[in-house]
């Protein structure tokens, strides 16, 4: 009768803790442990997991190390890891790739002559894979961001949800037309206005003069000092429908910036061009206007030159 007794006090507490790990189990756990029919089984979504850089990844080797990194951890995570959310989760990330610009390092006498070969991750970093509350969170923000960009203040805005996160000088396109060799034609070098959105990132490109249609690898800086050019991704748009080849990209020549200096592209500094570019992954609206009248930070109306001469 005793052995009775404990056996059924035994079942009875076994149904109560079940009961109790049910309630207290995470929704997001439970929820992937159920699912047993799936291929993909996700435990403790919730939880982030560390990745420990193991070499030193300079910055010719950047993306290859990045996109190993999406390929390794995009079928451990139940969401869509891409290389800009990845990044997004690691701000300093950002961050270390914007200090590369030259000309911040001259600021600290520091003279780079070839760009790539610094070194943006050590083996002593680590990288935060983020949880599926994190990711969700920074997909959608992604999916909410607009560039804006108004050509004759020489500005580029990043919108998030309706909140502006960074305002950057540029330069535009001048106010003529010439042959270009690599058009083959006389084009109009104005910056093109409208609506579109990014299409495709140029993430190690090739660099040619578009006038004699020459490749180069080397640039003057605003120093007279001469340099490789440096490795940071050119963003391509797509402007009212049509892929016009108007990228927005660094100069390595910022005293040009704020002036109509260009043959069409948006041109940035160099640090700007990477946090840029971590804000706009591919279909990323991006809208190009030409608005004279404008507010400065008091809220007093201003009216800018007009630099193509459309008023007139």
């Amino acid at each position: 009768m005793t052995t009775n007794k404990l056996i059924y006090t035994f079942l009875i507490s076994g149904v109560l803790f079940s009961a109790i790990l049910f309630w207290t189990w995470p929704r997001d756990v439970y929820n992937s442990v159920k699912n047993t029919n799936n291929i993909k089984v996700h435990v403790a979504e919730s939880i982030s997991k560390k990745i420990f850089v193991k070499n030193n990844i300079t910055i010719e080797k950047y993306f290859n190390y990045m996109d190993s990194l999406v390929v390794e951890y995009d079928s451990l995570v139940p969401y869509p890891l891409s290389e800009h959310l990845l990044v997004r989760a690691n701000p300093w990330i950002m961050d270390t790739l914007a200090n590369t610009d030259y000309y911040n390092m001259m600021e600290q006498d520091s003279f780079v002559y070839n760009q790539k070969k610094m070194v943006v991750l050590r083996n002593s970093d680590s990288l935060i894979v983020p949880d599926s509350i994190t990711a969700t969170k920074i997909i959608k923000s992604m999916k909410n961001t607009l560039i804006d960009v108004n050509v004759p203040e020489f500005k580029l805005r990043i919108y998030q949800d309706n909140l502006l996160l960074h305002t950057f000088p540029i330069r535009v396109g001048r106010n003529t037309e010439k042959y270009l060799e690599m058009g083959n034609r006389i084009t109009d070098l104005r910056t093109i206005q409208g609506y579109g959105q990014i299409i495709e990132h140029h993430k190690n490109p090739d660099f040619y003069n578009p006038v004699d249609g020459k490749q180069f690898f080397f640039t003057k800086r605003d120093d007279e000092k001469t340099t490789y050019m440096p490795q940071i991704p050119w963003i391509e748009t797509e402007i009212n429908g049509v892929r016009n080849g108007q990228m927005i990209h660094p100069t390595t020549n910022p005293e040009t910036l704020e002036k109509a200096y260009s043959n069409g592209c948006i041109g940035t500094k160099e640090g700007d061009a990477w946090i840029i570019y971590y804000y706009s992954p591919l279909g990323t609206p991006i809208q190009i206007r030409y608005d004279l009248k404008i507010k400065d930070i008091n809220g007093e109306e201003l009216e800018l030159k007009d630099i193509y001469g459309y008023k007139k």
